[in-house]
């Protein structure tokens, strides 16, 4: 990925050997991995995924995957605004506090960091394999970097060039406000501020909620056909899910998707802009995994560089797909052996 020297000034730890437990904390699911970490590379032992809103607390849910086989390090990715070690997740009721779950876990040492913050720490993990390219942009391109994910909230996370190496920092900029660029997208933000009374951020157009909102503005506002079979599905199950799983071959589905995708470009551009992100923007969470094939990539990238005059910077920026659904476990486990 051209970026193999990404964190290697900050500490060597070649020679450290611990066990780590990486967790990657969500608003539907929650992932754990035990990883063994040796002559500095970080090899699985065990994993597990758990829906986080069965366990009251996260005490109880690294309680369950652990029993009495505890490690030497434990590294939480959540999803929501991390300050002095503590977080109080957005879109789930688990108020989590570094010092205290240390407490609770024999004083092993936890640590505690944004869920794209830890994406961004996984990069350095990934090989070719575990990415695909939407625009090459120019080749050899240096600069910071910019994480967007889409997940049941929208993560977004910045690397920091300092003309030699990277350096990972945490954003909550899938909460700024939700900018329409056409006539339907104003329709669709008009309706949202009315059911939502006020603020309308880019989570809510870009995420697993994102989808849901999209769908019912299409079948309630724009009057497409809802098929009854459809509108059965979606009494039970995910409904985000439903409608992706639909999308080529119904038109209310197909229609939500292509609208979800020309959201995520916009943002993702907002974002290259804000962050000047030279070096590139990486794309990953687990909607865009799984709809790959419904991505109409020209499209894509005419929305990305549909900024004005700074239109030309953006198309030099390479955007890159993170196919690698464990980038955050990594990104955890790796964060934690860091730690000094």
């Amino acid at each position: 990925m051209g970026n193999s020297v990404l964190f290697r000034s900050r500490t060597n730890d070649s020679g450290r050997s611990c066990t780590v437990l990486a967790v990657d904390v969500g608003g539907t699911k929650t992932n754990l991995a035990l990883f063994r970490h040796e002559n500095g590379r970080s090899v699985l032992i065990r994993e597990k995924t758990s829906v986080t809103k069965d366990f009251p607390a996260a005490s109880h849910c690294l309680k369950d995957f652990l029993g009495d086989d505890l490690p030497d390090r434990i590294c939480l990715g959540v999803a929501g605004p991390v300050q002095d070690g503590k977080v109080l997740l957005t879109n789930v009721s688990w108020e989590i506090d570094a010092h205290r779950l240390s407490e609770s876990l024999n004083n092993i040492p936890v640590f505690l960091i944004n869920d794209l913050e830890a994406t961004a720490y996984g990069l350095m993990a990934l090989e070719e394999k575990d990415l695909e390219v939407l625009n090459p942009g120019v080749a050899g391109s240096k600069g910071n970097i910019g994480i967007i994910a889409p997940g049941t909230g929208l993560g977004e996370a910045g690397l920091y060039w300092d003309g030699a190496y990277h350096h990972p920092f945490a954003t909550e900029g899938g909460h700024c406000d939700f900018a329409p660029r056409t006539t339907t997208h104003m329709q669709l933000y008009n309706h949202l501020h009315q059911q939502l009374g006020g603020h309308v951020s880019w989570e809510r157009v870009v995420s697993g909620m994102g989808i849901v909102n999209i769908y019912e503005f299409l079948r309630d506002k724009k009057e497409m056909e809802e098929p009854a079979w459809l509108a059965e599905k979606m009494q039970t199950g995910d409904r985000a899910a439903t409608i992706s799983a639909h999308a080529a071959d119904c038109a209310i589905c197909s229609e939500t998707i292509a609208l979800f995708f020309t959201f995520l470009a916009a943002e993702s551009a907002n974002m290259a802009l804000k962050f000047k992100a030279t070096g590139g923007v990486y794309i990953g969470g687990g909607i865009i995994r799984k709809n790959l094939q419904y991505l109409q990539r020209n499209v894509f990238i005419r929305e990305f560089c549909s900024s004005g005059r700074l239109s030309s910077l953006l198309k030099d920026i390479p955007i890159t797909i993170i196919l690698n659904d464990k980038t955050p476990l990594l990104g955890a486990a790796c964060y934690a052996v860091l730690q000094e």
